[in-house]
């Protein structure tokens, strides 16, 4: 019963925080810009930014006091339970297969996501959509300093401990952290008993942690979220690209609905309808918080109490997802990148789309799973094809306007992959509780 509450909670204040936000839109298009100025400040401001010194920005301090609640545990959590899960696994074969099989079916999932969006984005573009699109009056984007894709690689081994532990976009160092000192802690046995114990100590702890975070200001806090950023994005923002944002949140659905489900079907054969239903909530909270890291521990949580995957399986291959399976975050690059050319004048070729196609790949990978990470990764891609002009550094500056809708839904699809993942994994490695899952 308290599994359904959570999850009839979310859905009631995701409801009640669209129609809040709509009731807000409204209210900014026909209030006075004084009057809007301090409903803003009392409820909506950005607290932090330059302006707002003295505004109480309510629905705002709501919002990142949750999400900064959760990223507080996602450090100790991913560490901990790559640590035990590694400990757990004596058989190191085993280990290979259950790293390959996740990888591949990681790889499986992206490349699946990113040939749709490679032919959505052909056809949207040939046939004059995108072109048709406005961005006059827009200023030029400063954009970000490029760098390569395969620096995430090197970034991957830190340099220092204690460096690899302060940082919360440094996840995939302490995957690898957490990888190394469980492979040694197997190695050594009887050896190391007292830091074991101290992992298993500091996990449960967060466990403990997550669930009174999540149950008790959960709900409230996706009501502040979904309302504030409707109120924060006008309609006078979306209506030059809405052709962009109507095909992104298509494809997007279209995946998360229907792409996890025949995943699900065809090679974990199982019936999709179980996993659809309990994973509803992980994709609620995601949309909400707009943050893979910051869902990692309801997700942890629902895939393996509620799906039936064992704890060996998730605790490896979800926290490993976060890092590097981000289907959602690649579709919206394609989408944006052939978007972003087509304003910008550039001729667009199969071979073009699929080097984007294989740039959104490489770049999403590692992404900082945080909110607004893809459209800065998306700045990569976009260095890397040469679509830097003035009007497409105007259209690419009009993606940064509008896109935190679709990076909420973005989120949606990648911790719903990563849940997708450890299912299949699981059922291919006989760690799966079928009874559990289709209950």
């Amino acid at each position: 019963m308290k599994k359904k509450s959570l999850a009839f909670k979310m859905s009631v204040a995701l409801v009640l925080g669209i129609i809040a936000g709509t009731l807000a839109i409204i209210a900014r298009e026909n209030v006075s810009a004084d009057t809007w100025q301090l409903i803003n400040k009392l409820l909506f401001a950005d607290i932090s930014q330059s302006g707002n010194e003295n505004a109480l920005g309510l629905f705002y301090i709501i919002g990142q006091l949750f999400i900064k609640s959760l990223q507080l545990i996602i450090v100790p959590m991913v560490f901990t339970s790559i640590t035990l899960a590694m400990v757990k696994i004596s058989d190191a074969k085993k280990l290979g297969r259950i790293s390959t099989k996740t990888v591949l079916t990681f790889l499986t999932t992206s490349v699946v996501a990113l040939i749709m969006a490679g032919i959505v984005g052909s056809v949207i573009s040939y046939s004059g959509l995108f072109g048709s699109l406005s961005v006059e009056g827009l200023s030029a984007s400063t954009g970000s300093t490029s760098s390569n894709p395969l620096l995430i690689l090197l970034n991957a081994v830190p340099s220092n401990v204690v460096s690899a532990f302060s940082n919360n976009s440094g996840v995939l160092a302490v995957v690898f952290m957490a990888v190394v000192v469980g492979l040694a802690i197997n190695n050594l046995g009887d050896k190391v008993t007292q830091f074991t114990k101290l992992c298993g100590e500091v996990s449960s702890i967060v466990t403990v942690a997550l669930s009174y975070i999540v149950n008790t200001f959960g709900p409230l806090a996706i009501f502040a979220l979904i309302t504030r950023t409707f109120a924060a994005y006008g309609i006078e923002y979306l209506k030059p690209a809405f052709i962009y944002m109507l095909v992104t949140t298509i494809l997007l659905l279209i995946y998360l609905v229907f792409g996890y489900s025949t995943f699900i079907a065809l090679l974990a054969k199982l019936n999709p309808i179980p996993f659809v239903k309990k994973i509803v909530k992980v994709a609620l909270f995601g949309f909400s918080t707009s943050s893979s890291a910051a869902t990692l521990p309801l997700n942890l949580k629902t895939t393996t109490e509620e799906l039936g995957v064992h704890e060996e399986i998730s605790s490896f291959v979800l926290p490993l997802g976060m890092t590097i399976n981000m289907d959602g975050t690649a579709i919206m690059q394609v989408i944006a990148a052939v978007f972003i050319a087509t304003c910008g004048g550039y001729e667009l070729s199969v071979s073009s789309i699929f080097l984007i196609a294989v740039l959104a790949l490489v770049a999403s990978i590692g992404t900082p799973a945080a909110p607004g990470a893809g459209a800065v990764v998306l700045f990569t891609i976009l260095s890397g094809m040469g679509y830097s002009n003035d009007m497409a550094l105007m259209a690419y500056t009009l993606i940064l306007a509008i896109n935190r809708p679709i990076e909420m839904l973005v989120t949606s699809l990648n911790v719903v992959g990563d849940s997708a993942a450890s299912i299949i994994v699981a059922k291919k490695e006989g760690l799966l509780d079928e009874e559990t899952y289709n209950k």
